[in-house]
C-alpha cells in the first residue's frame, strides 16, 4: 500500500490548520507557503475535505479555512480514507467482495492481520496527536 501525494497532502494541510487555527482564519496561500505545496493543489484538496464537512471555509478578503472539529476528533485514517479510498491491502478483505476460494484460502489470514494493523495504527492517531508530537519537536515537521 501506498499513500498518494494528495493523502498525505490532506494529512498535512490538516495538521497545518490545527496548528495553525486558533489564530483565526488559515489561508490556503500561507499552508502553501509553510508546506511547500503549490496553492493549485491544495484548491483541489481543500475541496474534498470541505465537502465532507472536514474543514468550514469563510469567503472574502479576511477569508481562510478552519477545522469543523476539534483537532481530537479526526483520525489519521479519517482523512487518508477520505482522500484515498478504500485503504484495505487486498480486495478479498474489504467486505464488498465475495472471494469464491475464502474458503480454502490459506493467504486470507495474512491479508485480514495486515489490514487489521494498518486500520489499527492510522484510526488510533488523531490531529491532536500529532500537534502535540509538532510541538515537542519545536514546530517543526515534515510529513
Amino acid at each position: 500500500m501506498k499513500i498518494s501525494t494528495r493523502g498525505r497532502y490532506a494529512l498535512r494541510m490538516m495538521l497545518d490548520i490545527a496548528a495553525h487555527d486558533q489564530n483565526g482564519l488559515v489561508r490556503i496561500k500561507d499552508i502553501a507557503t509553510r508546506q511547500k505545496i503549490s496553492v493549485k493543489y491544495l484548491e483541489q484538496i481543500v475541496s474534498i475535505l470541505t465537502k465532507a464537512g472536514y474543514l468550514t471555509s469563510i469567503r472574502g478578503p479576511q477569508g481562510g479555512y478552519h477545522l469543523s472539529k476539534t483537532p481530537g476528533e479526526y483520525t489519521v485514517g479519517m482523512i487518508l480514507r477520505l482522500t484515498e479510498g478504500d485503504l484495505t491491502p487486498v480486495a478479498c478483505v474489504d467486505g464488498n467482495y465475495e472471494c469464491p476460494f475464502e474458503d480454502d484460502c490459506v493467504t486470507i489470514r495474512v491479508w485480514r492481520e495486515l489490514d487489521k494493523a494498518i486500520s489499527g495504527v492510522i484510526d488510533k492517531y488523531t490531529l491532536e496527536d500529532l500537534v502535540e508530537w509538532q510541538n515537542e519537536n519545536n514546530g517543526d515537521y515534515v510529513i
